[in-house]
C-alpha cells in the first residue's frame, strides 16, 4: 500500500509539473508515420496498352483508354513513389486491442479498364476477398500464393455482385501475385498477414501503420520491381506518433 501511495503521489507530483512520466510509464502502443521517395529522375515507362490499339485482346473494352505500366509509380510533384509495401514479418507477442480484429470482414478487388484495382491490397487472414469488375468483358483471376490454396476463376463481364475467394487462413512471407490469364499484362498482388502491421504507400508515398507496440521493430520494406527495398528498416516505436525520415531509393534500385 505504501508503494501503491507513493507511486500515485509521484505521478500526481509529476502531472502538476506537465512532465508526462506516468503516461509514457504506461505507454504501450504508437503509431509509425513515413514516406517513401525516388532519389533522382524519374524514368519513362511505356503503357503497358496504347490507347486504340484494335490488336488488343478485347480491345474495344481493353484499348479505350492506356493501361499503364504500374511497375513504379511515381507522384511527379514530390517524387513520392506508390505501392511499397511495409510490414512486419513476423506477428508480434503483441497485438493493440484496437486492430486486433479487421475492422471489415471482407476487402474488395476490382477490374476497372483491364486494369486490378487496387494494384496492391492488403489482406488479412481473418478478412475475405470479393472480386468484381466493372468490364464489359470477361476476366480470370489467378492467384499465387505459395501457402495457400492457388485460385481460379472467371469474373462476367459487369459483374458487381462479385465472387469471394476462399479465405486466405495463413499468412505469406511474400507479397502473392495475382494475374488475368485472359489479359495477360493485368497483374497485382496481395499482402496477406495474420496481423495488423503493414501498410501500402499512397500516391504521395506516405504510409501509416496504427497501434505498434512500444519498442523496436524490423520491418520489411518490399516493391513489386526490386522485391526487397529493405529487410531490416528500423524503428523505435515510443508512445504517440513516431514521424520518420523519408525512404529514398534510386530508379536504378528499383528497376532491376
Amino acid at each position: 500500500m505504501q508503494k501503491l501511495f507513493s507511486l500515485t503521489a509521484a505521478c500526481a507530483a509529476f502531472a502538476l509539473m506537465g512532465t508526462g512520466f506516468c503516461n509514457s510509464a504506461n505507454a504501450q502502443w504508437g503509431t509509425l508515420k513515413g514516406q517513401i521517395l525516388l532519389d533522382g529522375d524519374i524514368p519513362k515507362i511505356e503503357p503497358l496498352v496504347k490507347q486504340g490499339n484494335a490488336a488488343t485482346k478485347d480491345a474495344a473494352v481493353c484499348a479505350a483508354q492506356e493501361v499503364p505500366d504500374e511497375k513504379l509509380v511515381v507522384n511527379p510533384e514530390n517524387k513520392g513513389i506508390a505501392n511499397v509495401v511495409i510490414y512486419l514479418a513476423k506477428k508480434p507477442a503483441k497485438i493493440a486491442p484496437t486492430v486486433e480484429k479487421s475492422a471489415v470482414p471482407q476487402v474488395t478487388f476490382d477490374q476497372k479498364g483491364c486494369r486490378f484495382m487496387p494494384h496492391v491490397l492488403l489482406v488479412r487472414t481473418d478478412q475475405t476477398v470479393l472480386v468484381l469488375s466493372d468490364d464489359e468483358a470477361a476476366h480470370n483471376t489467378h492467384t499465387f500464393p505459395i501457402k495457400n490454396r492457388q485460385d481460379n476463376f472467371v469474373v462476367a463481364p459487369k459483374d458487381r455482385t462479385g465472387v469471394s475467394v476462399k479465405p486466405l487462413t495463413l499468412s505469406e512471407k511474400l507479397p502473392s501475385k495475382v494475374g488475368c490469364d485472359i489479359h495477360p499484362w493485368m497483374v497485382a498482388y496481395w499482402v496477406i498477414l495474420d496481423h495488423p502491421y503493414a501498410a501500402i504507400t499512397d500516391a504521395n508515398g506516405n504510409f501509416e501503420i496504427k497501434d505498434l507496440p512500444v519498442g523496436t521493430h524490423e520491418f520489411n520494406v518490399w516493391q513489386e520491381s526490386a522485391g526487397y527495398l529493405d529487410k531490416k528498416y528500423t524503428v523505435n516505436i515510443k508512445d504517440g506518433t513516431n514521424q520518420e525520415k523519408p525512404l529514398k531509393f534510386t530508379a536504378k534500385q528499383i528497376l532491376k
